[in-house]
């Protein structure tokens, strides 16, 4: 493997949400995983306020999801993978996104909300060779 953990980057989840914590605690589980990035909130001050509660590093934490998906490609310790935890109307947009810029995704359920969307991003995960893991529970 690689000798090291897994550097996960979250979408979504922050304070208030109930699947963002168990998401977390789940990557934690096994030790495969270090979260190191993200953006918690569509308000960008609730989501670096959140990001720090929860151990963050403050220069990792992001006002928005595109910045965080440049940045964290351009860093040498850039994350691996990205984590939505999103509502269901973001979740095509965000993978999408992150897979346009290199990254494997692990999207909470549903992974779209049409078939149509479906279709595209499975073209995409089979056009990139990336990994694409949709969780239902744990």
């Amino acid at each position: 493997m690689l000798g090291r953990r897994l550097r996960l980057a979250v979408i979504g989840g922050g304070s208030g949400s109930f699947i963002g914590a168990m998401h977390r605690q789940a990557a934690r589980l096994d030790d495969r995983y270090e979260i190191v990035a993200g953006v918690l909130s569509s308000n960008p001050e609730k989501s670096k306020k959140d990001g720090i509660e929860i151990g963050l590093s403050p220069d990792r934490l992001y006002a928005g999801v595109h910045e965080m998906l440049v940045a964290e490609s351009a860093r040498e310790d850039g994350a691996d993978v990205i984590a939505i935890m999103t509502p269901n109307d973001s979740h095509f947009e965000y993978a999408m996104a992150a897979l346009e810029k290199g990254f494997d995704v692990i999207c909470d359920k549903p992974m779209t909300n049409t078939l149509q969307e479906a279709e595209a991003l499975h073209k995409k995960v089979v056009e990139s060779g990336l990994v694409f893991c949709l969780t239902h529970n744990y």
